[in-house]
């Protein structure tokens, strides 16, 4: 009776523990938040423990799939060991065990896995290494090129130096055999004293003034016997050396000269020679006798001047006059004779020398041997000369 009376005063106990905390309204708030952490806790703990059931299921449903592919890799090598005739039966059978683990068999590092990845991996070490020794090469072959390069560009240097200067001192010549009647034979005073009566140098002055002072800069600025101070371009070399070629074989007469020529005898009729006027617009044309010797020179002046003196109120009737009827007695103009390979600096020459005589060269007639009793195959007068400065320029 004791034991219930006691069980009695602890449940009255608790149960006005129990009322006094309902009462308390801020007791009661705190219990209620308690229980909501506790039941959010259990949700957790639950959804936490579905996603290990849902991680054990898949490990279980994979685990035949690793089996089996570990059953199946085992058989190859099997197979491949009795091709081999290599008795590594127990060595397989420890691989198997020590493979049990459930691993995927790419993630297998025993046995005889090792050997395809070493060999993989020495092939790629392999491939590296050539790729280096090939990368190696092609830079030395580079380097050697660009060493090659460079001297073949010295070589190239000295040559294009060694080819300006052949060809300036071969100009020089020239210019010393066409300007004869200077006081110096240097390069610019002959270039300056020519300047005046050849259309040649006339036409190539101002390259020539600036190769002479790139050729000084060469020559006597040279350092020593295989260094050059300055190199020429191959631009320029190829310049000078197209000038060269023009001085030693310059330009003819014949490709200026009148051609071809309409020369008459002295019984020939003024009526021809005015239907060549008119066509052709020529205006000198030399005059032969009946043994084919040169006579005179029939002009266009000539001709004005007899017309002039006939002039009246009559009917002139030019189908009666002979050319021998126009040239005038004691009258002759200065005529020189060339032969077909004169140059035209020599025509330039032969015009100049005239002039500094106080004379006037009213024709040059070109023959085959330079005979004045040759038959002309061409003849140059000053407009002609004057006609080709026209067209250099």
């Amino acid at each position: 009776m004791a034991n219930d009376t006691q069980v009695k005063d602890r449940f009255n106990k608790k149960q006005t523990a129990l009322n006094t905390q309902d009462t308390d309204p801020k007791k009661s708030k705190k219990n209620s938040m308690n229980s909501k952490d506790k039941q959010f806790k259990e949700n957790q703990q639950a959804q936490t423990k579905e996603i290990r059931n849902e991680k054990d299921t898949e490990k279980k449903t994979r685990q035949p799939r690793q089996k089996g592919m570990k059953q199946n890799s085992v058989e190859k090598k099997d197979q491949d060991d009795k091709r081999n005739k290599q008795p590594i039966a127990n060595h397989n059978k420890s691989s198997e065990r020590s493979n049990g683990t459930g691993d995927h068999p790419k993630q297998r590092s025993n046995g005889n896995d090792d050997k395809p990845l070493n060999q993989n991996g020495n092939q790629k070490i392999n491939a590296e290494t050539q790729r280096s020794q090939e990368r190696k090469a092609q830079s030395n072959d580079t380097k050697k090129q660009g060493s090659n390069a460079e001297k073949e560009n010295e070589v190239n240097h000295k040559e294009q130096s060694g080819k300006f200067e052949t060809a300036f001192n071969r100009i020089h010549k020239a210019l010393r055999e066409m300007v004869k009647e200077t006081e110096s034979d240097a390069f610019v005073e002959l270039l300056y004293s020519g300047y005046k009566n050849h259309s040649l140098i006339r036409k190539y002055k101002s390259d020539l003034h600036q190769f002479a002072k790139l050729r000084n800069a060469i020559v006597h600025e040279r350092v020593n016997a295989d260094y050059y101070i300055a190199e020429p371009h191959i631009e320029v070399v190829e310049r000078i050396e197209e000038i060269c070629r023009e001085f030693e074989k310059p330009q003819t007469a014949l490709s200026i000269a009148t051609s071809p020529v309409f020369y008459y005898y002295e019984d020939a009729y003024l009526k021809d020679v005015l239907k060549v006027i008119n066509k052709f617009d020529f205006t000198r044309f030399p005059v032969y006798d009946k043994d084919d010797k040169y006579v005179a020179l029939l002009t266009s002046t000539e001709i004005i001047q007899w017309m002039a003196q006939h002039f009246s109120s009559e009917v002139i009737h030019f189908e009666d006059v002979r050319i021998k009827e126009l040239l005038t007695k004691g009258k002759n103009y200065f005529v020189t004779f060339v032969t077909e390979d004169a140059s035209l600096y020599e025509i330039e020459e032969l015009f100049e020398r005239y002039h500094t005589r106080g004379k006037k060269l009213q024709a040059v007639i070109i023959t085959e041997t330079g005979d004045r009793h040759g038959k002309p195959i061409g003849v140059i007068t000053p407009w002609d000369l004057l006609d080709s400065d026209t067209a250099e320029d």
